[in-house]
């Protein structure tokens, strides 16, 4: 099986569905957190104090355009994150067909500044089955995610406790922040538990 750039790929079990399936009518995938506004609210002042106190906790990768991408903590102490985080494996299962507890899940922080962006870039390092992003805070003008295939690009509009899941092997990017608040959101990478891949360890 081929991936959207041409590379190939082979996936197990036999009885799951393929990015190119799930995918196969849309780039993308919308999905609505459960959780409310207010424990949305809780994870992102959560983080955005251990993001600002630069905690022992948090590690950062990706340094582009004057800003690291890419934050991941290793170690967290908030119910409403884990929560997120369970809910977000439940989703991917059903789009890829498996239950919950075979899929691993690496997850990471992208905190936009006013002026700040995202560079264009895709997911597919590892055995990645299905990518998402998590929308926690969405200021208005913050900034569009970016998908785009061989034929077509779409922007989407971001909301709070919105979930976009695409195909790994998609590139995509998130536009300008024009807003004067910060926008943060959750990038995800699912696969087997099986494959036992140290998603975070791929910087």
């Amino acid at each position: 099986m081929e991936a959207r750039d041409g590379r190939e790929r082979c996936w197990l079990p036999f009885a799951m569905k393929t990015p190119d399936q799930i995918f196969a009518d849309s780039l993308y995938i919308r999905r609505h957190s459960r959780l409310s506004t207010q424990q949305l609210e809780t994870i992102d002042a959560y983080l955005s104090e251990l993001l600002v106190t630069d905690s022992d906790k948090v590690r950062k990768t990706h340094y582009f355009n004057d800003r690291y991408e890419n934050i991941y903590v290793d170690r967290f102490e908030c119910a409403e994150l884990q929560q997120l985080l369970d809910e977000s494996r439940q989703l991917a299962a059903e789009l890829i067909d498996v239950n919950a507890d075979e899929l691993s899940v690496g997850f990471w922080f992208n905190l936009m500044q006013p002026g700040q962006i995202t560079d264009w870039h895709t997911h597919d390092d590892l055995d990645e089955l299905v990518s998402a992003v998590v929308y926690l805070k969405v200021p208005q003008n913050s900034g569009h995610l970016i998908l785009k295939s061989q034929t077509r690009t779409i922007s989407l509009e971001s909301a709070s406790g919105h979930y976009v899941f695409f195909d790994p092997s998609t590139p995509h990017a998130v536009a300008e922040n024009l807003s004067a608040e910060h926008r943060l959101s959750i990038g995800m990478n699912f696969g087997l538990t099986s494959s036992k891949i140290r998603y975070q360890s791929a910087d």
